[in-house]
């Protein structure tokens, strides 16, 4: 009973194990929706609350374009972001962008900052964030609403802002 019992066992173990190895052969692919080159204001902290370090970035502005739309970034949304004393910060960028043809579309925009070391024990820093969009349903920018986004930073000197790069999640 006992031999029984390791064989089902270790048979369960296999599967398991095998199962976690197949890889499946589709992935989700990318494509480019837009960059947002974002104007910032004054950023001020709120340092020791008891969820870590709060900082608020005011979003001024800026534009953004995309091949199916352009236009502006609205004035009073805010960049939220929250530190551990790990070097970890979760955002959330709150705004407004208005495209060329009038069209408000609401962004929410929730990601992660992480510095700290890969496998090797290099310094890594990682920023990727995930923006919703809310447009009007009934509009051309109806799409934005029934996909899935992923985003990136792109630094640049030339550039008194962040710029992002948002894809769709094909």
């Amino acid at each position: 009973m006992k031999k029984l019992l390791f064989a089902a066992l270790l048979t369960a173990l296999t599967i398991n194990v095998s199962a976690q190895n197949n890889v499946p052969a589709e992935a989700p692919q990318l494509e480019f929706a837009l960059q947002l080159k974002v104007t910032l204001g004054e950023t001020f902290s709120i340092n020791n609350t008891q969820h870590g370090r709060r900082t608020v970035i005011p979003i001024t502005g800026g534009t953004f374009e995309g091949p199916l739309l352009k236009g502006t970034i609205i004035n009073g949304g805010a960049d939220y972001q929250l530190a551990n004393a790990d070097g970890r910060t979760e955002l959330e960028a709150i705004y407004c962008i208005k495209t060329d043809d009038g069209t408000y579309i609401h962004v929410r925009n929730r990601g992660i900052i992480a510095n700290g070391k890969d496998a090797d024990g290099k310094p890594s820093f990682y920023f990727r964030a995930a923006p919703q969009f809310e447009a009007p349903a009934d509009s051309k920018y109806g799409w934005l609403n029934n996909s899935l986004f992923v985003c990136a930073p792109t630094f640049s000197s030339d550039f008194k802002g962040i710029v992002l790069n948002v894809w769709r999640v094909k």
